[in-house]
Formats: C-alpha cells, structure tokens, sequence
C-alpha cells in the first residue's frame, strides 16, 4: 500500500547518543514493561549491531534503566547473524522463574521500532503519496507548496509540534555552545563547540565566518548528543545537528522568522519521509550514508524552501545532497557517536548549504530524481558490508586510540 505517515515520526525528542541504540530500545521496553507489569524480572538479547555497538552506545544501560525497579539481565549475542534486521532485540519476561512473555523487536532507525508479527507503534499513514514525483505533480496542479502539502494531510495541529521541535533545537544549540569539557566515553574527546563559536578573528571574511559559525552549531548539537543530553533526530541522533546548524545560522545571519523556519522544517521532514519509506535512515541497515546522508538532503530542502525556491530545485538541492554520501560508511570508533560523527555532522550542514546553491544555478539541466537517487542510496546501503555499518569492525572503527 502506497503512503506515508506523519513527518512528527521524523522528529522525536530524546537524549542521544543513538537514536537506534538508545531511544528506540528504550520504547521497546518501556512497551514491553507496560504489557508484562506483574513480571518480577527481564532479560534482553541484543543481536548485530545492537549487541557489537551496544556498550559504546549505552545500549544496556538504558535497558536496565527503563526496566528498574525491576532486574533486567542483559545478553550480547555476538555470533548469530541470521537476523531480519541489523538492530534486533528479543525482550523476555520472566515471573517466578519461569518465561511469560517473550517478543522480538527491531530498531529500525531514527527512534522508530517495530515488534514482530504485532506493532503497537504500527501508524496509520496520513499522506496519500510515497514518491517525490507525484507529490510534487499534486503540488503543482494545485499550486501549493511543500510546506502545504504537509499542512493539507497532517492538520494544523502539526505546526505546533513543529515549534516545538524548534524550540528543542534551538536549546540544544545553545547548551552546546555553553558546555566544555570531555566526552564520555573513553576517547578523550574535548567539546569544542564554545571554541568554534568565540573563535572571532579582526579580518575574518564572511566566508569563514559562515563554515565556522555553521560547524559551532552542528559541533554543539553533536556534542550534546554524545554527552546523552537532550536533541532532536533529524531524522537521527547521530545526525542531529546537520538541520538545526543550517537553519538556526540562517536565520541569525538573515533574520527569517520562526514561522518560516516551520515551513522549512516541514519541507525537511517531506523528505526524511520519503527517505525512510523508500530506503532507510538507519546506520546498521545502509550505512552513514542513510543517516548524515539523509540530514543532509533534509537540511538542503529545509534551506531551499527557506529561500522560496522552486519544488524543482528543492528537489535538486536535497538529491545533490543524496548523492554525495552515496557509500558513506558507518563506523564510529568504539561505537562512540564521536569520531567522525561530530565532524561529519558540521561537513555535511556545509555540504547542504553548497547543494542549495548549485541547484538555484544549475536545476535545469539535471538528468536524475529525487526517488532515484534515493533508491540507489538503498541498493547502496544493502550492497555494502556489514563490518562498515554500525558494528565497529572495520574502517575508522578498528583505529585504537
């Protein structure tokens, strides 16, 4: 069945480090808990990546949180890849000794979980249209925008969940820049969001003075993430401070209101959605590529729709975007969102900013879609090995520091 659900499944409120390993784990639970409350203990297995990444993501210690009072002993299965989904978790309850409940559960990306054979998450989908072309033909006979399409299929009540995703965008920029200090973790990682920020020189041009500014925000919110503080997956933790960077520097620099960076979000959010339907936004199923990659081209809308450009160049811009992560591995040091994610998130807002500007001058001349790349950013995905996506077992991943 074509569709697509609510764009608010893109954006969730939650502390990082890892939308997959941390925020959807713990709905697992808190779902699970809920549906077994007379179980006097519990047990996680965690599987593929869940299990390989797990303690560098804080996996089992939001397991065993989320189940307290109650015992949870958690398992790491390190061998048994016969799995349908890189982060599978099975949950099992247990009540004087014996089983009562057991259930499977995947995390399948950007805090979104689903249990097998039954989802109480399982939404209904709001959006008739599940490929950017007949969304943007809809648009067009219609002569609305993208923003608007969202606003005719979700209701007016989405504007507020917008502003406030905002708000919690814009708060974790400035405790970011707040913060100093060392990540946790184990690499000795410095905050240098507040450097980037103060780093003023007399003769600065304008031009380094947009990528520094730009990468002090994107540093801010990566860096609040990894230290498990609050932010906004957009559409994941890991690649949470791509969208915010772009929009909050642009808005300092040109003074666009808070009403318009809501229609710029729901721009974004069209495309994340779009991305997660058709492809994947998960690390440990299609590599960075469906996580900074996807930022990205939700950042590059989000910017095009800012500068009231065309749906055609919106379209350009986020496919540019797309493309040039296509590969883009997933291999974080430690399993740490750290090394590279706090860089790759400032690269790539940099990155959204340029693909804006080469669709405005070139969106005419452009051979290939959205949906195409999009679906070449999956076949990608699935082609590349497992050691490259969210496992830590090769890459940057094997550097020991």
């Amino acid at each position: 069945m074509s569709g697509m659900t609510s764009i608010k499944e893109i954006y969730k409120i939650g502390r990082g480090p890892s939308s997959s390993h941390t925020i959807g784990p713990e709905r697992a639970c808190k779902i699970f808990k809920e549906q077994n409350n007379d179980a006097d203990s519990f047990k996680a297995i965690l599987f593929g990546s869940l299990a390989k990444t797990g303690k560098g993501h804080g996996t089992d210690t939001v397991i065993v949180k989320t189940f307290e009072p109650t015992p949870c002993e958690i398992e790491f299965n390190m061998t048994d890849d016969n799995i349908p989904h890189p982060n599978t978790m099975v949950l099992v309850a247990f009540k004087d000794g014996k089983e009562i409940a057991q259930t499977r559960v995947f995390s399948v990306g950007g805090g979104y979980i689903e249990f097998e054979n039954m989802s109480p998450e399982r939404l209904e989908n709001v959006y008739p249209h599940d490929k950017f072309t007949d969304i943007a033909a809809y648009c067009k006979d219609k002569s609305i925008k993208l923003w608007q399409y969202v606003l005719e299929f979700e209701g007016a009540e989405v504007k507020q969940h917008i502003a406030t995703i905002w708000d919690a965008m814009k708060r974790s920029i400035k405790n970011g820049l707040e913060d100093e200090g060392i990540l946790p973790g184990g690499l000795e990682v410095q905050k240098k969001a507040k450097t980037l920020f103060n780093s003023q020189h007399i003769d600065e041009s304008p031009e380094t003075r947009q990528n520094r500014m730009v990468c002090a925000y994107a540093f801010a919110v990566g860096e609040q993430n990894a230290a498990g503080e609050t932010i906004v997956t957009a559409p994941t933790c890991g690649a949470a401070g791509v969208l915010p960077a772009t929009l909050f520097y642009h808005q300092q620099k040109s003074g666009f209101t808070d009403e318009e960076i809501y229609h710029a979000l729901m721009t974004a959010g069209l495309i994340g959605n779009l991305i997660k339907t058709n492809a994947s936004i998960s690390g440990a199923e299609c590599g960075c590529q469906a996580e900074v990659g996807s930022a990205c081209a939700m950042a590059s809308a989000a910017l095009a729709e800012l500068f009231d450009l065309t749906i055609d160049k919106i379209e350009y811009a986020a496919e540019i975007a797309i493309e040039h992560h296509l590969g883009l591995t997933c291999d974080p040091i430690c399993g740490l969102v750290q090394i590279p994610c706090i860089e790759r998130n400032a690269v790539a807002a940099m990155r959204a900013i340029n693909a804006v500007n080469l669709s405005s001058f070139l969106w005419n001349s452009r051979k290939i879609s959205l949906d195409h790349v999009i679906h070449t950013m999956k076949e990608t995905g699935l082609d590349l090995s497992s050691r490259y996506k969210e496992t830590s077992e090769a890459g940057l991943a094997k550097i020991k520091l």
